[in-house]
This record gives C-alpha cells, structure tokens and sequence, in this order.
C-alpha cells in the first residue's frame, strides 16, 4: 500500500540554476500590498468571498505548452474581483519558481510562488536525505536534478550518470549515448550506494530507468550490481524483498494519464509505476508487495495542504482579522481528470469544515462521452465556463465576460 505523507514544502530557496527571471519571482520579498497587486492588480480588496478555487495546470490552463483559450479571461477575471485561487498540479520537473515564471508568462498573468504547489514540493522538506546519495528519475534532460540540488539535496545521482559510467547495464539505449552525454555527470564508481530514489516526473526512457530501479531494490543495501541474500526468503516479511536496507521508493504523482498536444491522453507517471508493479511481480513471483511512497492528487494530504494554503493566502491578501471573519466556505476545484483532481477534491475530508467541489473540464484527460469512475459536482466545457458555473451558484454579482 502507498505511504502519503503531508509536508510543507519550501517554495523560494535560492540556487545558482535559476533563471534571472526566476531569481526575481522567488527571492523578492513581497509584502502583503505586493502580493494584493500580484493577485488582484490592486491594492484594495473589495471584499472576502467565502470561496476559492484551487486549479489543475496541464488540461485546464495548458494543453502541453499551448494555453488553453480563455484560461487569461477567467483567471484575470478572479484577480480584478478579489476572489482567491491557488494552482494546484501533479505536474513537476522544474522547480517551483521556473514554472511560475514560465506560467505567468504562458498566461499573461502575475503569479507568484505562494499560489503555487506541484507534486514534488514535498521532496524538498526530507532534511533527512539531504545529505545521502539519491537517485532522481525523470524529467527533461538534467532538469530534475537541478530541481534537487535547489532544494538542498548535496549528492545527486540520476540514470544517465549511471548509463555512461557502464552502458552495458542496459543494452537498448545506444542510440541515447550522444543525448546522455550533454547532462550526466562522472561518478566516482560505477556501482554507486543509492540511499532514496525519487521519482521526480515521468520518465522519458522508461527501460533503462526500470531496470536500475528493480535492480537498487533487489540489491544488498542499496550497491548497486549486487543482489541481496535475503531476496525469495519465505522466513521474512514481504518474502525477504526490501527487507536489507534497500533504497526507499518515492513517486511524486500516480498520474495514469495527462492531456498532452495529441489529442488522446498519454501515459504519465503512474503508467509507469504500474509497469514497474508488474515487472515486480513477476520478479518476485507475486510473493511480494513493491514498497513505495506516492505523493499529489487524489490523496487527503495534498488536499489537507492545498486547503492550508488556501487559508494563508486570503490572510496574506485580505489581513487575518478579514479572513478569519468570513469563514472559507467553499472550494471549487476545476480539474480535467477524474482519478486524481475529481475523486481528490468529492472525498476530502476538510479540518476546518469547508466543502470542496469538483468542477470537470472537457479540455484534458475527460473527453465528452467517456465513462467516468466518478462523478464530480458538475461537468463544463472549459475553465471559463467552470468559474462562471461558480459565479452562478455564489450568485456573484458581476459578470464573467470574454
């Protein structure tokens, strides 16, 4: 069974690696007033709405990099009104201020970091691996190592660092040699010590990547090449399967499926957790459970810190005395996918009492006529159509327009 943990990620830590762009939007201090003009594009809120909505990026705002048509009007339509919202993705692969900077740009909108958490942000509170060697899976090129390294990790090692040490460990990606070499980096040994390894995004060469993964977690302590004694052991929990110390297991979001440009959903990375779930069986003959830790939509714990995140935002917009006098009420949570943003959101339990509802969209993952697991509050066309929907139920008095 998957292990979700609820932490506070640091969003605005300082590396070399950030763009100049980046560097403005995540180090700048920004004070209350600021952050009013960022959100609103004023300073005086007119009042506190007792709701919010909370956002999925890729099929909602974005389709692959392209912005979905009328995603600016209905956002800048929420910051000229006075009506909070956060964005709220399993996305990942860049860190937190690269995507914002690169988000506002996209949208043609001021955002800021603090409306913003993505699948991995839990990655950056495990002090405890900070200083152990860890294996970073996925992402473009070098870039989630790089996202690693910014949030403080000291010794990162990803799969093509281990690929050009020793090619013969997988003897299907040759022809990658040439775009391996551009990021990986030399490694002390071939075999390296792996303490963690975290699935950061979903992975692009998913063979090699597979293979290093079942071998660390039939390994004698995490030695890479080696193979433990106590693998197959009926005497042991889990038949003797990562009961030697082996490397945990984190993925950043069970995606199964994410709007790309195609117009058929791709796989993501939750495909690619099943397909190590059944390599894995197979491996260990169905005698063993794969250990693993899963973070993002639909678990409780990001919902429990989306809404948290929420609540610090109005107080940082409106002042605490203002926020805390009309209660947060409602969450609209606009998302394209039924399995994560949708069955997330209708089976959240809220500490504080407020009712999430679930807002589809048929610009991603949901497509008119697919058969859906689970039924959300309401199915609209696009994210304009879902804010207004919402509007319409809160019986907001101005008008959401084109």
């Amino acid at each position: 069974m998957a292990t979700i943990f609820a932490t506070t990620p640091c969003l605005a830590r300082s590396a070399p690696r950030l763009s100049a762009a980046s560097l403005r939007c995540c180090l700048a201090p920004i004070d209350r007033h600021q952050r009013r003009r960022l959100h609103f594009g004023r300073d005086a809120p007119r009042q506190v709405p007792d709701f919010a909505f909370a956002f999925d990026i890729d099929g909602v705002l974005l389709r692959s990099s392209d912005p979905i048509p009328r995603a600016h009007a209905a956002l800048s339509f929420l910051q000229r009104e006075s009506i909070p919202f956060i964005l709220l993705t399993n996305g990942g692969g860049k860190h937190e201020a690269d995507r914002v900077a690169e988000l506002s740009d996209k949208l043609k909108l001021p955002l800021d970091t603090g409306l913003f958490v993505q699948s991995h942000t839990p990655f950056a509170d495990m002090e405890h691996y900070k200083d152990k060697t860890v294996l970073v899976v996925g992402g473009d090129g070098g870039k989630c190592r790089d996202v690693a390294e910014q949030y403080g990790y000291r010794n990162v090692i990803t799969p093509a660092d281990i690929y050009l040490s020793n090619p013969d460990i997988w003897p299907f990606s040759g022809a990658l040699l040439p775009h391996y070499a551009q990021f990986a980096r030399p490694l002390s040994s071939a075999a390296p010590k792996i303490d963690a390894i975290f699935v950061y995004a979903d992975p692009r060469d998913w063979g090699l990547d597979l293979a290093l993964i079942v071998d660390l977690l039939l390994s004698a302590r995490g030695q890479l090449g080696t193979l433990s004694a106590l693998n197959g052991r009926a005497d042991l929990p889990n038949a003797g399967f990562q009961q030697d110390a082996q490397p945990a297991l984190h993925f950043s979001n069970p995606d199964l499926w994410w709007a790309a440009r195609y117009h058929l959903a791709r796989l993501g990375q939750g495909g690619f957790r099943e397909a190590l779930e059944g390599v894995w069986a197979k491996v260990t003959d169905g005698k063993a459970a794969l250990h693993k830790h899963v973070y993002g939509k639909p678990y409780q714990a990001t919902y429990e810190f989306a809404e948290k995140r929420l609540l610090r935002h109005r107080e940082t917009l409106f002042g605490a005395d203002a926020a805390r006098g009309t209660a947060l009420r409602t969450v609209y949570m606009v998302g394209d996918n039924p399995e994560s943003d949708i069955r997330g959101a209708n089976g959240f339990r809220s500490p504080v009492g407020t009712e999430w509802r679930s807002l589809l969209v048929r610009t991603g993952v949901y497509q008119e006529g697919s058969e859906l697991s689970v039924t959300p509050t309401r199915i609209v066309p696009d994210v304009f159509e879902a804010v207004k929907a919402a509007l319409g139920e809160r019986k907001w008095a101005s008008r959401l327009e084109e």
